[in-house]
């Protein structure tokens, strides 16, 4: 008899599974019959499961801070650096070159040694970052500076695609697009964060001392924090819980890790035609929040003493992302309309997108202010639609895969798209280049009403079981 716990949180139960055959190829199964898979399929939900979400969220946070911490005020590092606008550029532009080439390794160790140590590497190439950016504070030391941001931006790897992955292996399936969409907040967060703080602690003066110790502040700061963080997820950063969360995971546990293979996962996800349609898609959306956010910087920042304002349009941006990305994780615990609300996001996203291309030029700032909180939004809050879906279109693929898959091909096109649009804004106008982001949200949108809605992981979470009201301690 499968058993199910802590009923408050809803955990479900699972008729149908995914298991691996011999030639190493998933089959379905039926798990009715809990004793043909493990002895005893108890599912519970553990407190500590919170304390997990929180931290994995705290040092995505410090990380994604460190992304923006430098474009914001990219005039000021510019001039104490004296370097061009270019190179300071590329400090965040690293983010993205870094996550390409090393995400497949990343989701191969998640695979076979788990989220403990992809947590531990993570919290520690970060706090490593940030202290090497503490022996940066010298005119003649960019290359330092450069070096600090390369260790974030290669920890960002082990960050940016597990919410999903922390989600499934520690929340029942009522919850667990709110525990992504948590996960998600963590980084959006960071990015509010460095759209505020760095304006405020490295004022724009003339001294070069006054100015190094404004950005020593800041440095010792952040460096703190990610080295509290550490800490924390030494000693405190569990892998997995001993009850699996869900019927899902149950079947999960049960398939030997001798049995997996990751390159045949990958080349299952690319046989998966909804999860590629859902790929791009994903990736034209992601790529139009990156740079309504980089541009609306750079935009504010290289105006002379619009620094503030340019950190108060990011934070409006990011916080109303971080308010939609909540509610669409709760709506989708509760609907489980994965497609439905993809499609709605999308279309209101381009409705935003067009009223704010044609509004940009009116001059009047709390316009500007009023259709970036309307895009972020909408365009944060599909982060966690999109992984998500994605989970549910692949299971029972691992989520560390589908997720790297979706980020890794939105950095790829990052650039390209952040370059063409430079280059129509250079050669025609402002408004020129946002109709051409227009165009792709359009087609995005077209896209998600051709996927097909197979929601597997639904499936395998949708036998009624015994209900065993408990709630397990630390």
């Amino acid at each position: 008899m499968c058993e199910k716990s802590d009923n408050l949180f809803g955990t479900d139960a699972s008729r149908t599974g995914q298991m691996k055959s011999a030639d190493g190829n998933f089959d379905q199964v039926e798990i009715s019959e809990c004793r043909d898979i493990v002895p005893t399929c108890n599912t519970r939900l553990y407190r500590r499961r919170w304390l997990i979400l929180c931290l994995f969220s705290s040092y995505s946070l410090c990380n994604a801070f460190q992304w923006i911490q430098y474009g914001i005020i990219n005039n000021i590092f510019m001039k104490f650096y004296n370097v061009s606008s270019f190179a300071i550029d590329w400090l965040s532009m690293i983010y993205m070159l870094t996550y390409i080439p090393f995400i497949f390794p990343v989701a191969w160790l998640l695979e076979r040694k788990g989220l403990r140590v992809i947590a531990l590497f993570a919290a520690s190439i970060n706090c490593v970052g940030t202290w090497i950016k503490v022996a940066s504070v010298q005119p003649d030391l960019f290359w330092v500076t450069m070096l600090g941001q390369f260790a974030c931006s290669f920890a960002q790897v082990f960050i940016l695609g597990m919410p999903s992955k922390v989600a499934s292996v520690w929340f029942g399936s009522d919850e667990v697009s709110t525990a992504c969409a948590i996960g998600v907040f963590g980084n959006q967060l960071g990015i509010a964060i460095g759209f505020l703080i760095p304006p405020v602690l490295v004022p724009n003066v003339d001294d070069m001392n006054e100015l190094a110790q404004h950005m020593s502040v800041m440095f010792y700061i952040t460096a703190a924090v990610a080295s509290l963080i550490f800490l924390l997820v030494v000693f405190v950063f569990q892998e997995k819980p001993e009850i699996p969360p869900s019927l899902a995971q149950v079947a999960l546990r049960d398939v030997p890790t001798a049995q997996y293979s990751y390159l045949a996962s990958i080349a299952r996800l690319f046989r998966n035609k909804p999860f590629i349609l859902l790929l791009v898609m994903h990736e034209i959306m992601v790529l139009q929040g990156d740079i309504l956010k980089i541009s609306q910087m750079l935009l504010l920042s290289e105006a002379q003493g619009e620094e503030v304002n340019a950190g108060r349009i990011g934070l409006t941006l990011v916080i109303a992302g971080v308010v939609g990305s909540l509610l669409c994780g709760i709506w989708l615990d509760k609907t489980k309309t994965y497609k439905q609300t993809t499609l709605s996001v999308y279309l209101l996203s381009f409705v935003g997108m067009v009223i704010y291309a044609f509004t940009l030029n009116l001059g009047h700032l709390w316009v500007v202010f009023l259709t970036s909180g309307l895009l972020g939004f909408f365009m944060t809050g599909y982060l966690p639609l999109g992984f998500e879906f994605a989970v549910e279109l692949t299971y029972p693929e691992s989520e560390g895969t589908s997720s790297g898959l979706l980020n890794c091909s939105a950095q790829m096109f990052g650039i390209a798209f952040t370059i063409i649009q430079g280059k129509i804004i250079d050669h025609f106008s402002t408004l020129a280049g946002n109709i051409f982001l227009c165009v792709f949200l359009l087609i995005g949108s077209i896209m998600t009403a051709l996927i097909k809605s197979d929601l597997r992981r639904q499936k395998a979470n949708s036998q009624p079981q015994t209900e065993v009201n408990s709630v397990s301690m630390f």
